[in-house]
């Protein structure tokens, strides 16, 4: 799955078109590299968003069309 529909179907992104704009202004990053919004998500990977004053880090559990899951990383 595509990593600007992955966060909006978690949620963690409101809209698809943010996740988009995040991705472009570089404020998400997976396994620690700046990624693009076509990145193609894998379990296990680790997303890091970065808002206004804080980043929001999560593993992938599920990254399937049906079922797209993560789990919160306390930073």
């Amino acid at each position: 799955m595509r990593l600007d529909k992955y966060l909006k179907v978690t949620r963690l992104i409101k809209r698809r078109t943010v996740a988009n704009d995040a991705c472009d202004k570089e404020h998400v990053a997976v396994n620690g590299k700046v990624a693009r919004a076509s990145y193609e998500v894998k379990t296990n990977d680790i997303i890091a968003i970065r808002y206004a004053a804080k980043t929001v880090t999560v593993k992938v559990t599920d990254s399937s069309d049906r079922g797209a899951a993560f789990e919160a990383i306390a930073t």
